[in-house]
């Protein structure tokens, strides 16, 4: 701890969500030495020693300068919406998940730690079974039974896991193309569904995720998004949907319609409750899977556990991701079990798939979520933040704003020309965020027009640090009238 004290900062999940993570124990260690710990950060690799895992803290997102004067952050982007907790988390039992790592004395538990993490055969990940791939893995089982049981669709579930949102995304359509003997996608405009080649060709949005990569896969349409401010209606969403009928793909060849419940990149606009039935009721008459993307809007972030379960409309297949385990690297699908299995053996898959770490975070994550009431909280969370916007939305003495909106504590506004009016201005919403930077608070924009201010607190924040960072943004936008 040479370095101290230091300052960790923002939305915090992957440890604060995994706290039985052994080498947690460095930072246990950091903060007896003097070292201020706002909170913790996420890796984006996993460390292999206690060195790997000192020097990750050092280096990872949101950490201030080393020095006792360095500045300090609040993050209300919840590192993407894959660190839904954060430093309230009250401590949870590291032999819940990691029995013979957690019963050592902190140096011995950090070595057993790395060695677990270099070692595909310790036994605390696979409780005695000698193949990585083709056994399977406890902790794997007990979270695609937890998963299977909490499927926003009646009737059998089956779960597989893969590594990244993308991964999720793309292995959805897949699976729906294995199960329809079908080709064709359709996806909606502003959607985001990852930045592989697939997943490219589903995002609608070309800036920055498309230009300059080249031709886009085939036989993938787009729809466009209902956003009623900007002209477009569910009626109009529809009428498109049947013209791409008339004009471009017929239904029999159509696989599957993929869609954000709420959008992400596209700027937290919420699919209306009318679409869903609608797209339920296409769906169905036409042998056509519904897909719902719930990589950024899954796991408590909306008031529910899946953001579709608000309109009541049963998809067939989920993506997952993000705060599933809460910032380690971890996706998945859930589906119905018959459209599961349509799939050959050996179809589905990847080399770092369904990590045994990975699963035991997002078992914490799940246990986090009920035991500590995450998806009332989401609603407490949003109300007080749709209050306070409302209020900056009427002052003149700050950039207008509007349009504020967003299910449970998945929030965002818009940066507009003039207030009342619905142009957009994307230069304000730049401006917004970098002089909130230079304040100490960190937000992220999104939307068409990159003209959305999205709000993704981490779900155990407390009160005054919500009401610290709405206290930044008020200067934020401010400074930016």
């Amino acid at each position: 701890c040479d370095r101290m004290p230091m300052v960790v900062l923002g939305a915090t999940g992957p440890v604060d969500a995994v706290k039985r993570r052994p080498w947690i124990d460095w930072i246990h260690t950091a903060r007896d030495q003097g070292a201020l710990v706002r909170g913790y950060t996420k890796w984006d690799d996993q460390p292999s020693s206690p060195l790997a895992a000192r020097e990750a803290v050092l280096r990872a997102g949101w950490i201030a300068n080393t020095a006792p004067r360095g500045p300090t952050y609040i993050n209300l982007d919840a590192g993407m919406q894959e660190a839904p907790l954060s430093e309230p988390v009250p401590p949870i039992d590291a032999a819940r998940y990691m029995p013979d790592v957690a019963s050592a004395p902190a140096p011995d538990a950090v070595a057993k730690a790395a060695a677990l993490l270099r070692n595909a055969k310790h036994p605390v990940i696979f409780a005695g079974r000698v193949s990585r791939d083709v056994e399977a893995w406890n902790r794997r089982i007990a979270l695609a039974e937890r998963l299977n049981a909490r499927a926003p669709f009646k009737g059998p579930a089956k779960t597989i896991f893969f590594t990244t949102g993308a991964e999720a995304a793309e292995n959805a359509i897949k699976i729906a193309r294995a199960a329809t003997g079908r080709s064709a996608v359709i996806a909606f405009t502003g959607g985001f569904h990852g930045r592989t080649m697939m997943t490219m060709a589903l995002t609608g949005k070309v800036l920055p995720y498309k230009r300059s990569f080249g031709p886009m896969p085939g036989e993938v349409w787009h729809v466009p998004f209902p956003i009623p401010h900007y002209g477009t209606s569910v009626a109009d969403s529809l009428k498109a949907l049947q013209f791409l009928f008339k004009a471009d793909v017929e239904p029999g060849r159509v696989a599957a319609i993929i869609i954000e419940p709420v959008q992400g990149e596209g700027g937290f606009h919420t699919a209306p409750t009318e679409l869903l039935e609608a797209l339920r009721r296409i769906c169905d008459e036409n042998g056509i899977l519904l897909i719902a993307d719930e990589v950024q809007s899954g796991f408590a972030r909306t008031g529910k556990l899946f953001a579709m379960e608000h309109s009541g409309v049963e998809p067939d297949l989920v993506a997952i991701a993000k705060s599933l385990a809460g910032g380690f690297p971890l996706s998945g699908v859930i589906g119905r079990a018959a459209i599961m299995d349509a799939a050959e053996p050996g179809g589905l898959g990847g080399t770092y798939s369904g990590s045994p770490v990975a699963c035991a975070a997002a078992l914490a994550v799940l246990d986090v979520i009920e035991e500590e009431k995450l998806l009332a909280r989401a609603d407490a969370m949003g109300t007080r933040l749709r209050a306070a916007l409302a209020e900056f939305s009427r002052r003149n003495d700050l950039a207008p704003i509007g349009h504020i909106r967003g299910p449970g504590a998945m929030i965002a506004f818009d940066l507009v020309k003039n207030r009342g009016s619905d142009e957009p201005d994307g230069d304000a919403a730049k401006r917004v965020t970098s002089r909130a930077l230079g304040n100490g608070l960190i937000l992220l924009s999104c939307g068409i027009y990159g003209e959305t201010i999205r709000i993704l607190v981490p779900l155990t924040a407390s009160d005054a640090i919500l009401d610290e960072g709405l206290a930044m943004l008020e200067g934020a936008l401010s400074n930016a009238s």
